[in-house]
């Protein structure tokens, strides 16, 4: 077995405390401006920043292309594993991840992998390396692997048994995969198969387990009396844009299937999720025969009979008493059993008719315990479907919704549908997203209904208009953490100008004092250099979110209607802020945590017409801000943009 030290940086390791010790304190400093960073930290960093030309390259010189190694004994095996994929996840978000430092971080007790920011580096030798050294993998994140057979992907999840969370999203995976996922990762919560278009809805039957797809022994299966596996214990499984089915209602009928086979699910972003909700309630199981006759599983109503024992069972568990209650559980399971032998013809007597034994076990559905699923984040849902989806899933804390802009059949609105959906999880619900391509007023009785207890707030394609009341939209949010609107600008001339009656009414303005991310993305003509600036009573709503929430740490501005210049000048103006300030009197007075932008981190502002004088005040007023997008910013010129370049250690991203 071979022994790789880096033996000859031993000499330098012990120098390098010296320089440490004579380094300024303000390149110690963290984000939190004050603050020294930990001693693991700053190990990390000066790993991270030797990599490619210390640990790395003797590897990569001598090793890489001749040799293959089943083990490394490195320097790195003997950094717990936490810290290794740590190393990791800092050279992934630098872009210095090789080849190379890929072979000498596969440590055997790694416990979690993600490459989704490197999927070139995912080739069929290094998978092989992954398997051999890191078979106690609990996460492995593949997203975007495209090297990777399906066949490949098989082998190599056979070989890793201990995997809890697993993402293939944009990789070829296909049936074998799925099924091979089933039979071999038995520990598996989390599952992410997004974007895999070899997939088809019923090829994620395998996931429920035994009881709704036709057991084949996989590769390592032994013979004739092998069983089929029993549900993964999947907590999440996201499955949205997978391959199309063979016929149009495959994806509705499969999701029926996982809902009632795999209970421990609480987040699901799959096709036809509602409208598999509405078949269950109603027990509309007929229209799915022909999909279970094709694909060979069970019919929907036995999976359904057997989710109800399954529910009473756990609720027997849950009684102290009842000794006849129980006795008649039984009995009524007994009696449907029979109604359901009877429906789908397995050993009937009497050969009851096949719509008279399906319009019965409606009744038993609708009459008896209704659906109640784990659900609590759902992801692609219409207007239409909220209602069922409600009913089934009382627990929803986060949903993802798509609505349309025209009415339904009832001539109700899509924003009135929404508000009467979400009414259900008023309280409760944390994270919405609505896309809807109608006037944004329209969604402002759903924010009401929910706002209460948003944290996220989503709203994308919405047209405004020069009276779009935002005010009150961010008033019934006031929890708010997180908020992105993407918008099509109004149209129509320019607004009048109240500055005066605006500035005595900014006193009662609403505020949002826990948002730390603020998105405002507005279309424009790419044939205009500049965006047609005639919203001017947005700037009354701009100062309003900038100025009531000091934790703000990420904006993003993008193609304003408005002038953004003089609002940022309005909010700075709080302090004073020249450019010739003491540093020293400077830091004393952002000390508090209300002063506005103080806490910035990540600005966007491209295509407004803010100036470089602004952004140079934004950079004193936060001492933590480390990258502004100015591009196509037409108030700012080259010759500002490079003294800002060499005077600030800010990255400025203009063009």
């Amino acid at each position: 077995m071979p022994l790789f030290r880096a033996s000859g940086e031993r000499g330098g390791a012990k120098a390098r405390p010296r320089r440490r010790r004579t380094r300024s304190r303000e390149w110690m400093k963290t984000d939190e401006d004050v603050s020294v960073l930990p001693l693991t930290r700053l190990c990390l960093l000066s790993l991270a920043d030797n990599m490619t030309e210390v640990w790395a390259k003797d590897y990569a010189d001598s090793y890489l292309d001749r040799y293959s190694f089943r083990y490394i004994m490195g320097p790195f095996n003997l950094l717990p594993a936490a810290l290794v994929e740590e190393l990791m996840r800092l050279l992934c978000s630098r872009k210095q991840m090789s080849r190379a430092a890929l072979h000498l971080l596969l440590v055997p007790h790694l416990r979690g992998l993600s490459l989704g920011a490197c999927p070139g580096l995912v080739t069929p030798a290094l998978c092989a390396h992954i398997t051999a050294r890191c078979q106690g993998l609990w996460s492995l994140d593949l997203s975007g692997a495209q090297q990777l057979s399906p066949k490949l992907l098989s082998e190599a999840l056979c070989c890793l048994p201990a995997l809890r969370s697993l993402s293939l999203a944009a990789t070829p995976s296909d049936a074998r995969v799925i099924r091979t996922i089933a039979q071999r990762c038995r520990l598996l919560r989390h599952l992410d198969i997004s974007r895999c278009h070899f997939l088809s809805p019923a090829s994620l039957l395998p996931l429920g387990g035994g009881t709704s797809f036709p057991f084949s022994g996989g590769p390592s299966a032994s013979s004739s009396c092998a069983a089929p596996p029993p549900a993964l214990p999947l907590c999440s499984l996201l499955a949205l844009d997978i391959g199309f089915g063979k016929e149009e209602g495959d994806a509705v009928a499969a999701a029926a299937y996982l809902l009632l086979s795999l209970p421990c699910l609480e987040t699901l972003d799959l096709d036809g999720l509602a409208q598999a909700c509405c078949l269950i309630q109603h027990g509309r199981f007929g229209l799915t025969d022909e999909f279970s006759d094709r694909e060979g599983v069970p019919r929907l109503g036995e999976v359904w009979r057997e989710w109800r024992h399954r529910q009473g069972s756990d609720r027997s568990r849950e009684k102290t008493e009842g000794a006849g209650a129980e006795d008649d559980d039984e009995e009524e399971e007994e009696e449907e059993e029979r109604i359901l032998l009877n429906g789908y013809g397995r050993e009937s007597r009497d050969e009851e008719p096949r719509d008279q034994a399906e319009e019965n076990l409606q009744d038993r559905v609708s009459s008896g315990d209704r659906l109640i699923l784990r659900l609590k984040d759902v992801k692609g849902v219409s207007c239409e479907c909220l209602d069922s989806l409600s009913r089934a899933c009382p627990n929803i804390r986060s949903v993802c919704v798509d609505a349309e802009e025209d009415v339904d059949t009832r001539g109700r609105s899509q924003g009135s549908l929404l508000a009467s959906g979400l009414r259900a999880w008023a309280g409760q619900l944390q994270r919405l997203s609505v896309r809807f391509p109608g006037p944004l007023p329209d969604l402002l009785p759903a924010v009401d209904v929910a706002g209460s207890s948003l944290v996220s707030l989503t709203l994308q394609g919405v047209k405004t208009s020069r009276r779009t009341p935002l005010l009150e939209a961010i008033k019934a949010c006031p929890r708010l953490r997180d908020l992105l609107i993407s918008a099509e600008p109004p149209t129509g001339p320019q607004d009048e100008e109240d500055e005066d009656d605006q500035r005595d009414e900014d006193r009662d303005l609403p505020q949002l004092p826990h948002l730390c991310s603020l998105t405002l993305n507005f279309s424009y003509e790419h044939s205009q250099m500049k965006p047609v600036v005639s919203w001017m009573s947005l700037k009354r709503a701009l100062r309003c979110l900038l100025t009531g929430s000091p934790l703000l740490e990420k904006l993003s501005l993008v193609s304003l209607p408005c002038p953004l210049d003089c609002v940022f000048n309005d909010v700075l103006g709080s302090l004073d802020l020249d450019l010739d300030l003491d540093a020293h009197l400077f830091a004393d007075s952002t000390d508090s945590p209300r002063v506005p932008l103080a806490r910035l981190r990540h600005v966007e502002l491209p295509r407004t017409d803010v100036t470089m004088v602004t952004v140079k005040r934004m950079m004193q007023r936060s001492k933590r801000l480390k990258y502004v997008d100015v591009n196509h910013c037409w108030q700012i010129s080259l010759l500002e943009w490079s003294d800002c370049k060499t005077f600030s250690k800010v990255q400025v991203v203009w063009s």
